[in-house]
């Protein structure tokens, strides 16, 4: 017989996940407040690709792929600068694959980056839009 060994829901989460999924939650609020209709958070891509939030930006009818990065300080520079060309491309690959769902080669898009900053004593937010573009080389 085999075992299969699920965490409860009480047992402690490694803290960088943590901060990582409290940063995400947060970003959906902040996106939600400043115009944007949240559509869906922590997409995966059938064959690889991954996008934290994707929705679309009210005010000029775009959709959004959306990476967040959270942080505790600024100690060790700003959250975007840990968005490097690997993980542009792990989530160029899952907004390609949520492209091809819509199946619509018209749609707006872009890449933004939520750049969440929790202090003991502060909140902040900087949405980066329009982070990074699709590169050349991929095509839907």
């Amino acid at each position: 017989m085999r075992r299969r060994f699920f965490r409860s829901p009480d047992s402690e989460e490694n803290p960088q996940f943590a901060l990582g999924r409290r940063g995400e939650l947060l970003a959906a609020r902040y996106l939600r407040k400043n115009s944007f209709r949240v559509l869906y958070r922590n997409f995966r891509g059938p064959h690889g690709g991954e996008v934290d939030i994707v929705c679309r930006d009210k005010s000029c009818n775009t959709l959004v792929f959306v990476e967040v990065k959270t942080r505790r300080t600024h100690d060790f520079g700003g959250p975007a600068a840990a968005v490097n060309e690997a993980k542009r491309e792990l989530i160029t690959r899952g907004a390609l694959a949520w492209l091809r769902m819509l199946d619509n080669p018209e749609v707006l898009f872009r890449f933004d980056i939520v750049e969440v900053v929790e202090t003991s004593s502060e909140l902040s937010f900087n949405l980066m839009r329009n982070a990074f573009q699709l590169p050349d080389r991929y095509i839907w």
